[in-house]
């Protein structure tokens, strides 16, 4: 059987592709084959020089030319199992944009929870624990090599330290902000475990602790841990003496201000609603052009993985604002076009409709700086709602020409615009006109008021509050007020601010607050006051002399005196002196309101709770890679996708801690 040279599969295919040494794709051969003839020596084709090629000529060869040769079946190629389309009710204002053809995943903050374990109780811990929970702490406690003679504890170990009522079990919980990057900061709640019989955290000290998203579980059953959270713990300093029930109620709550971090980033993805290759490198080069990156990002902000996903990295600029970036995001124009002819049309869509006022606001943000030509015109807009949504947009942009129009709205507009435009205020460029604008309304006869505008002149770094920090505990601040008011943070850095620079105790007066343990006198004629403290039952007491002016006396309260730090103290922490003042302005001392930020970590929780029972949280899947009949990302949130368990915890040894009683692991 010879070769028919030309006429060959091979022979012709090698004159039309000189050079290639492969055959269409496509051709199969069948596998019956006799002795091939072998070619001269001296004339050896040059694509059978090697043994791949050689075999495949041999093979045609044994088949007798080109008469056997069958085209493959097209029906065995393996096929894409394809997803139906999702369906988006889009506002007509939000076509065009990222959010009218994907869905967000990581649009929502996170509920984050763990058992962790409180020392430093003086007593009023408990020994008691369910089993599983007693178990898994004991663990921990190992992996973080507590007991350990290294560790600084002697021979104190993890079964003595939880069965000392020194030391109590708690459960934490807080709220990742949406898209939050590894390292983000962010307040957690502490409150003693159900079936113990701690009586109270106050002055504990949180140990580093896991937590998790989903539901509360220990075990194989658990997830890996996305944030940590540790330091000491702030008790509410508002228990009434004379309810003996409702004071034990609140010493076993209390929060960890700053106290939570991120160990890794929230992922932020996209799900495609129609896949399409085409329409997701469009989207994701829309972005990156919105968003370039920037350098110390490891890559684009958007990137590609299949036709039905694209990850988003948040970059570094947008770090203390996640949540806003994920805003902005999903109002990036997929084809923008000229600027200021798509700004222009999203405000005349606002006119018609002034319900998307939000979105509008955002889009424009999106846009950038160069649709300012097409919204400066409302500024002024008669209707509140198109007004605010532009000068948001503006004062968002930096742009100056909405300081007068803010100003006006912040000192008459409406009751719900006042305090937002006041905000708006506070995050533009240095500019004086804005704080001399602000200043007068520390006078304004609205409580709600009076706090925005200290806290933007505060952040703005106008030198008419005056800030200092108290022994690292927490800041105190002194505004210029008529309106005297004391005003006490409960979220981010621990804060006190005193409204009215000339605030003084009442002469005389007498406190006896804490069973004995705070006696505040002041005698007529007397310019100080006494103060005697005992931190704890059998600790020695603290006694000293106070000035009588309100912010004097607090810090006072809240210093340690020191060889190094000598001003008298009686070194209070900040719940205690913020638990003090709140004593004497009940008891009529202080003639002054007393004003507490609103709870934000639970009203957060509970926000965020409400979204969790309507969307599982997929995000936390460790594989990066989807797979064509696996969008993992979109997992439990998109209809017609099968949701994906969570990753079982472990890893590496974590770092050891510092473990000491009363200290936090580090």
């Amino acid at each position: 059987m010879k070769c028919k040279g030309n006429s060959c599969c091979f022979h012709s295919f090698q004159s039309r592709n000189p050079g290639s040494t492969k055959p269409r794709r496509g051709i199969v051969l069948k596998r019956s084959f006799t002795r091939p003839l072998q070619p001269p020596p001296n004339k050896m084709p040059r694509f059978c020089t090697t043994p791949r090629i050689l075999c495949a000529t041999l093979l045609l060869a044994a088949v007798g030319g080109c008469s056997n040769i069958e085209r493959a079946d097209p029906t065995i190629a393996p096929k894409r199992a394809e997803r139906p389309p999702i369906p988006l009710d889009v506002d007509p204002i939000m076509r065009g944009t990222v959010a009218s053809e994907t869905v967000v995943v990581g649009y929502q903050p996170v509920i984050v929870r763990g058992y962790g374990f409180v020392v430093g109780l003086n007593g009023t811990g408990s020994r008691t624990a369910p089993a599983e929970v007693r178990q898994y702490i004991l663990r921990e406690m190992l992996r973080y090599g507590v007991g350990e003679q290294s560790e600084g504890l002697g021979n104190m170990q993890p079964e003595q330290l939880l069965n000392s009522e020194d030391t109590a079990i708690v459960i934490v919980e807080g709220v990742v902000p949406a898209g939050a990057p590894k390292g983000t900061a962010f307040d957690v709640r502490v409150y003693a475990s159900p079936g113990t019989s701690t009586t109270s955290l106050e002055g504990g000290t949180l140990w580093t602790t896991g937590l998790r998203p989903g539901v509360l579980l220990v075990g194989s059953r658990e997830v890996r841990a996305v944030a940590e959270a540790k330091g000491p713990i702030i008790v509410n300093p508002f228990a009434d003496d004379s309810d003996r029930a409702q004071s034990l109620v609140n010493q076993l709550s209390g929060r960890v201000l700053n106290g939570g971090k991120t160990l890794k980033s929230l992922p932020v993805k996209l799900v495609m609603a129609t896949p399409s290759h085409s329409r997701a490198r469009l989207i994701a080069s829309a972005i990156n052009s919105n968003f370039p990156r920037e350098p110390r990002q490891r890559g684009d902000t958007a990137q590609g993985r299949t036709g039905e996903l694209i990850t988003v990295d948040v970059p570094p600029s947008w770090h203390s604002r996640s949540e806003e970036f994920v805003q902005m995001l999903r109002h990036t124009s997929i084809n923008v076009g000229p600027i200021d002819a798509t700004a222009s049309e999203i405000a005349r869509a606002v006119v018609n409709n002034p319900g998307g006022a939000q979105a509008a606001s955002m889009r424009w943000q999106a846009l950038g700086r160069k649709s300012l030509t097409s919204i400066r015109p409302l500024y002024d807009y008669p209707e509140e709602q198109p007004r605010f949504a532009a000068l948001q947009a503006g004062a968002r942009l930096d742009d100056p020409l909405v300081v007068p129009p803010l100003l006006a709205m912040a000192k008459s507009g409406s009751a719900e615009l006042r305090a937002p435009a006041i905000r708006l205020l506070e995050r533009m460029s240095i500019n004086p006109v804005i704080d001399l604008g602000l200043r007068p309304l520390l006078e304004d006869s609205d409580i709600d008021i009076r706090l925005a505008a200290y806290e933007a002149l505060r952040k703005r770094g106008d030198p008419i509050v005056s800030s200092s920090m108290v022994d690292e505990k927490f800041r105190l601040d002194v505004v210029p007020s008529q309106h005297p008011m004391v005003y006490v943070s409960q979220s981010g850095k621990p804060s006190i601010a005193v409204f009215g620079t000339d605030q003084m105790l009442k002469v005389p007066m007498s406190l006896r607050a804490w069973d004995g343990n705070l006696l505040i006198k002041v005698d007529s004629g007397e310019d100080f006051a006494t103060v005697f403290f005992r931190p704890a039952s059998g600790v020695q007491a603290r006694v000293d002399k106070s000035s009588l002016k309100l912010h004097e006396l607090i810090r006072f309260l809240g210093h340690t005196k020191t060889g190094d730090r000598p001003a008298p103290g009686v070194g209070m922490t900040y719940s205690q002196t913020i638990g003090a003042i709140y004593a004497l302005s009940s008891e009529g001392a202080i003639p002054a309101a007393f004003k507490v930020e609103q709870d934000r970590i639970i009203a957060a929780i509970a926000k965020a709770g409400q979204e969790a029972e309507r969307t599982d949280r997929p995000e936390f899947i460790e594989d990066e890679e989807v797979t064509s009949d696996q969008p993992a990302a979109a997992a439990a949130m998109v209809p017609g996708l099968t949701p994906t368990e969570g990753v079982p915890a472990g890893g590496g040894k974590p770092a050891k801690s510092d473990a000491k009683s009363g200290t936090v692991p580090r």
